[in-house]
């Protein structure tokens, strides 16, 4: 598709050099937009990969173009080396041999990692700046980037606001001036626990809310939203972190990207499921339903939506037979 839109720079700032790993949707969208504000970008893929392969060839593929300014590279060494801020966004499943990749690579001391995909790691139940940081990378130089707004809509204009988090106040104030423009307005996280929760959760509900519309239930899609994002309070809650960070940028604050966007993958996961249909691109929701029900279990909290979709996915079953079972279940106070 072609991009009409430019970031207007009537400011100025330090260019930094930053390395984007992953060319997908999310990390092609970010490469462009580092571009856009005039920092030196480089972008790693694997070769062979077909996401990468396509940026090689044309310099474009159907989200984004980019400018002759980007280069493109299959030297995950070189990229690291160059680069003092590293934008992550690969699948959450495949972060931790990333990382090995980078570590095996390269040296991150002293630079910046940030995370900017949303899921937590099914086969240790953690987060995925838990995860970076059991591999070494330095807590005080970790952010994480969540918060709505699709490609589509960025690319042709339309802002949004996201959330910056992180360990480190000088960190996420530094990440922000770096990235801050009139296409994205940043606040300033502090709560890392409810935030990572926060956004991969939002992914699950997604694929309900898709079912949903594939059951032309769409009405329901308000419930969903008072009794998911509660569900979701509680487990950040007992986790350590803040409960109301279910109910800013990171979780509800995404509920309309991901729960009703005709851009979102794991809305049109749920749908085509609903219909009987299967959705080949990447829905986190997916795994990240299977993590959050292994937590809920483990932390001994309610997530009846969750664990009901889970259950869907793992047991292949009928979406209305998963219904009848939450309609079902014994009454509830409403905020508890």
């Amino acid at each position: 598709m072609a991009i009409n839109y430019v970031i207007p720079m009537d400011y100025t700032r330090r260019k930094t050099r930053v390395t984007v790993v992953g060319c997908g949707r999310w990390g092609s969208f970010l490469a462009w937009y580092a571009d856009q504000l005039g920092h030196k970008v480089t972008v790693y893929g694997k070769q062979g990969e077909i996401s990468y392969e396509q940026l090689a060839m044309s310099r474009k593929n159907e989200y984004v173009t980019f400018s002759k300014n980007i280069e493109l590279t299959t030297d995950l060494g070189a990229a690291i080396r160059s680069a003092e801020i590293v934008l992550v966004s690969v699948p959450s499943q495949a972060f931790r041999d990333v990382l090995g990749d980078i570590r095996a690579k390269a040296d991150m001391k002293g630079k910046y990692m940030v995370t900017c995909m949303k899921g937590i790691e099914i086969s240790t139940g953690k987060r995925l700046t838990e995860v970076a940081i059991e591999l070494g990378i330095d807590a005080q130089k970790l952010a994480v980037w969540a918060g709505p707004g699709h490609v589509q809509e960025f690319t042709q204009g339309n802002p949004n606001c996201m959330l910056i988090d992180g360990y480190d106040r000088t960190t996420v104030e530094h990440i922000i001036d770096t990235f801050k423009s009139p296409l994205i307005r940043f606040y300033y996280g502090s709560d890392v626990i409810g935030t990572e929760i926060g956004a991969a959760a939002k992914n699950v509900m997604g694929i309900v809310a898709g079912v949903l519309d594939g059951m032309n239930l769409t009405t329901l899609k308000g419930a969903l939203m008072a009794r998911g994002s509660r569900e979701v309070a509680r487990l950040i809650e007992r986790l350590g972190g803040n409960p109301l960070s279910a109910y800013g940028l990171c979780h509800i604050g995404d509920y309309e990207t991901t729960l009703f966007s005709t851009h979102s993958h794991n809305r049109a996961w749920g749908e085509n499921y609903a219909l009987g249909k299967k959705f080949d691109r990447l829905a986190e929701g997916v795994h990240t339903a299977r993590a959050m029900a292994i937590l809920a279990d483990e932390c001994d909290v309610d997530m009846p939506i969750t664990k009901a979709v889970n259950t869907m996915i793992l047991d292949k079953m009928a979406p209305r037979a998963v219904m009848e079972q939450l309609f079902d279940r014994s009454l509830k106070e409403d905020l508890r």
